[in-house]
């Protein structure tokens, strides 16, 4: 595993033809990860079924943050801003309105780190 941090995304969760959207967003994310210091992960499940695609942003002694309505074309650029601006911050910590515009209104959660333990 490399990277200050992960961008998790549901395998789960489907485009509107029935296929996996994570596949189509892993494909536009990945040519950035080595610059922007993440590594990409899925998971079976990331419990955003209603807002489909879900999309985590997690790294060591950071909030954890869960994103969902992700359209892997249109909102790609929107999360490699994101990512670097939370690779920055010491915490993760910030607010909706710090955040890329394109993913406003798409926040599920915000998991604070509790005591270091993650």
């Amino acid at each position: 595993m490399t990277g200050t941090y992960a961008i998790i995304a549901c395998s789960r969760c489907k485009d509107a033809t029935g296929q996996p959207a994570a596949s189509a967003l892993l494909a536009r994310l990945g040519p950035h990860a080595p610059a922007g210091g993440f590594r990409l992960e899925t998971v079976a499940c990331l419990a955003g079924c209603a807002r489909q695609l879900a999309v985590a942003f997690a790294g060591p002694a950071k909030a954890t943050y869960l994103f969902g309505d992700i359209d892997p074309e249109g909102d790609a650029e929107a999360l490699l801003a994101f990512g670097c601006q939370y690779r920055d911050l010491p915490d993760g910590w910030c607010n909706e309105g710090q955040r890329p515009d394109g993913l406003r209104g798409k926040t599920i959660a915000r998991i604070p780190n509790i005591g270091g333990l993650v």
